[in-house]
Parts: C-alpha cells; sequence; structure tokens
C-alpha cells in the first residue's frame, strides 16, 4: 500500500470527527516517512508507512466496536482488504496487548491478529510514542507522563501503560539505536 493511499483513508475517517487525533496521524505518518530508511527491506518500508498512517483508524466513530482502538483498527483493515500484516502492525501497535488485558479482551486480540516482533513493528511504536497528541516529538518518557496527565491517575490507560512502559521503552531504545547507526 502506498503512503498516500494510506493517508487518504486515514484522513477520511479522521479529520472532520477528530482534528487533533488527525494531527497527531499526520506526524507519526511523516515521522515514519523519514525513518522507513532503517529498515533495509523495501517492503518493511512500505508497511511501517502504511501502518503508521493507519495507526489510529480505530478511534473512527463508525469503526468502533470493542473499544479498544487498535483491536477495531485491525479489524476494519483486515475486514477491508488491507494486508494481514497492516492489520497486526495496527492491531498490536504500542503495546495494545496491555490495555486488550486491562479491557478483557486479551484472548480476542491474540487470535485474531499475531503480534510481530520485528524492527517494524519497534519502528511503528517508536513514531507513535514519540509523537504527542498535537504532532509534536517528545522522547517516550514525555509521551508517557503526558498520557498520564492526560488520563488521570486510576484511568484504564493510565493502568496499563504503568505495566506496559518496560516493553515499549525497550521497542524505542531498539529503534533509536537503528538511528543512531544508520547514515542519513
Amino acid at each position: 500500500m502506498r503512503a498516500d493511499e494510506a493517508a487518504r483513508i486515514a484522513e477520511g475517517h479522521l479529520a472532520a470527527v477528530n482534528p487533533r487525533r488527525w494531527g497527531h496521524v499526520c506526524a507519526v505518518g511523516t515521522k515514519a516517512e523519514w525513518l522507513a530508511h532503517v529498515l533495509p527491506d523495501p517492503a518493511d518500508r512500505r508497511d511501517l508507512v502504511a501502518a503508521a498512517w493507519l495507526h489510529d483508524i480505530g478511534y473512527a466513530p463508525d469503526l468502533v466496536d470493542t473499544g479498544l482502538h487498535a483491536l477495531d483498527g485491525g479489524r476494519w483493515l483486515r475486514d477491508n482488504g488491507f494486508s494481514e500484516r497492516i492489520a497486526g502492525l495496527v492491531a498490536h501497535h504500542s503495546c495494545a496487548m496491555f490495555e486488550a488485558k486491562e479491557r478483557g479482551l486479551a484472548d480476542v486480540l491474540a487470535a485474531e491478529f499475531p503480534q510481530e516482533q520485528s524492527p517494524t513493528a519497534d519502528a511503528l511504536w517508536y513514531v507513535d510514542m514519540t509523537t504527542g497528541p498535537d504532532g509534536q516529538d517528545l522522547s517516550v518518557r514525555a509521551r508517557l507522563a503526558e498520557v498520564r496527565a492526560r488520563y488521570g491517575p486510576n484511568h484504564l490507560v493510565t493502568r496499563f501503560w504503568a505495566k506496559a512502559e518496560p516493553v515499549l521503552v525497550d521497542a524505542v531504545t531498539r529503534t533509536e539505536d537503528r538511528l543512531a547507526h544508520q547514515p542519513m
């Protein structure tokens, strides 16, 4: 899938109904286009960029089913002819399994989408979790602090991030290491 096509589809579902989320998605997609060179395989680069543009499509009100945006987005992508890989990358982006456990959906997510552990998946988590809600660049720790402040101490999202943080930080660190060892 081409980046412009993925961006157009995400825009059609998010821009009008959630402009702030759309701003975040635009920054994530653009960052993925910049970062893709760390992946040696052109297919991995293409899939990273498409998944980045589509990663939050499950927030679109017309696509919400379970309330777990990663799962809802992955399902919609799969059901609408996108590759299993892109659907799976979206379904598991940024430690979605931890949120799925909090929502009682872990078995459903695992059964429907195998979780890929790869530089491509790490890179998707990196571009999402180093981009703030308004598209600003943040460190992963600043991003997690922003999410916690936005949702409050007792919210389900705050609870799952407390558990997911070490896994997420490791994925971001692996991507930062790949960036540090790649010519620009």
